[in-house]
């Protein structure tokens, strides 16, 4: 049983050849199956499609219709498919919904994706800024980033770069208190808390533990609490508290001297910045481009230590 588009095809070139025989040889296909396809098409829209005799077919007024129809309706059909999946030689819109943590997105990847978007612009991009792991099934993600680990075999994913914590403050809040002297000395000292959205509590601070191990330090009476990292980092340029985020957020306040790193001993092993996306068939041309520009845009030694 042929499909619609089998029979199209098949009806337009009998339109145009002066015989069904001449039609299934330009097909490669039988002159019985010439005759078929034209009989359930008949039957499909219930008008005669050819005038037939001994000698020729020809081809009603219903049927030229059809057929000028049809031919317009398979040269777009054949347009797409010869550039599908290529986003940049295609007028449809292709949409790549992208989840990356807010801070990292903001400094690193919107110029990318700015540069990326402005080359192709049929390429459609969805930009999720969270913090919290995307459910990349449920919010129909097509690449994430994420910070830490990754051990989901469900995705392809690319480790791009190291970022590394500092636990920083501003230099009035040290001379004030002084240098803690051990991550025990910060349970008596102001400190910042960032928030996990999701389920609202504190996030702890990863510490070296000096013995090859680690360590957590949870704050537990906080002087500032926020679920946005930028807004914890100027909460601690403002001199509230003691806090640990990622160098690459703080590196220009490190540099011009209006934050300064404490425990340095104790700074955790850095983590692995990831790029992924779920394994589920074929990989859109448009998703392999906007993947490689991320992960050209975070090999960048910036994330880890900038």
């Amino acid at each position: 049983m042929l499909n619609q588009t089998d029979l199209l095809r098949i009806f337009c070139v009998a339109a145009e050849s002066p015989s069904f025989r001449e039609a299934a040889a330009r097909l490669a296909i039988s002159p019985q199956g010439v005759t078929r396809a034209i009989q359930q098409l008949e039957r499909h829209f219930g008008e005669v499609l050819f005038h037939r005799s001994t000698r020729q077919v020809r081809v009603t007024a219903f049927g030229a219709q059809l057929a000028a129809r049809g031919r317009d309706s398979l040269l777009q059909l054949d347009a797409l498919f010869q550039h599908a999946g290529d986003a940049s030689e295609t007028d449809l819109p292709t949409r790549v919904r992208i989840t990356a943590p807010r801070s990292l997105a903001r400094m690193h990847l919107l110029p990318a994706i700015a540069r990326l978007a402005l080359a192709h612009p049929a390429i459609i991009i969805d930009l999720r800024l969270a913090d919290a792991i995307a459910d990349v099934v449920d919010e129909q993600i097509d690449i994430g980033v994420r910070l830490g680990f990754m051990r989901d075999n469900r995705f392809v994913a690319r480790a791009v770069a190291k970022m590394s914590f500092v636990i920083a403050a501003a230099p009035a809040l040290v001379a004030r208190t002084g240098v803690p002297a051990s991550p025990a000395a910060l349970g008596a000292l102001p400190t910042t808390g960032y928030v996990d959205g999701a389920s609202g509590r504190v996030w702890p601070w990863y510490l070296a533990d000096g013995l090859g191990g680690s360590q957590q330090f949870t704050p537990t009476s906080p002087a500032f609490l926020t679920d946005d990292p930028e807004a914890e980092r100027d909460a601690m340029l403002a001199g509230v508290g003691y806090g640990q985020l990622p160098h690459y957020l703080v590196a220009a306040e490190l540099a011009s001297g209006r934050l300064v790193t404490v425990l340095d001993d104790f700074a955790p092993p850095a983590w692995d910045v990831f790029v992924y996306r779920p394994q589920r068939g074929p990989v859109a041309p448009r998703i392999r481009r906007v993947f490689d520009a991320i992960v050209e845009a975070l090999s960048d030694p910036a994330p880890a230590n900038a």
